[in-house]
């Protein structure tokens, strides 16, 4: 299996999703820690339709796409990820979800508050990042 390439269209491609993303949270309010712990706490609902939405169209993407289109219209093809769970899987799980809910905080509307000016996240980046690095140098023991 060959590395893709980053061609012009495929840098274009992320960009434009990537900030599509970006704009998503920041519009769905998810890069507000205080809304996010609101929902948690089942005192507004409001993010239950962007978690909808954002499943319906991981489902049209993983399950339907592939069935009308061959290959992806930039190349390569499409991975099928097995899903393996185990003792690590269930730890890390865990760990995201106590983080999450003490913070308010995913990496996606993280980053993505950061661009609205929310410099307070800057901390939660870092222990994102520190996890991140912890989780890496735990592999290679």
């Amino acid at each position: 299996m060959s590395t893709p390439r980053l061609t012009p269209a495929s840098a274009l491609t992320a960009l434009v999703g990537g900030a599509l993303f970006g704009f998503g949270l920041a519009l769905s309010t998810m890069i507000r820690p205080e809304v996010v712990l609101s929902f948690l706490r089942f005192q507004d609902f409001g993010l239950m339709l962007v978690m909808g939405g954002a499943v319906l169209v991981t489902l049209l993407a993983y399950k339907v796409v592939p069935r009308f289109i061959k290959e992806p219209w930039l190349g390569g093809y499409f991975h099928h990820h097995v899903s393996q769970w185990n003792r690590n899987t269930a730890i890390g799980a865990a760990l995201f979800g106590i983080g999450w809910g003490l913070s308010g905080v995913c990496p996606g509307p993280a980053i993505a508050g950061l661009g609205t000016g929310n410099w307070d996240l800057l901390w939660a980046v870092g222990g994102i990042a520190l996890g991140a690095l912890l989780q890496g140098l735990r592999g290679k023991i």
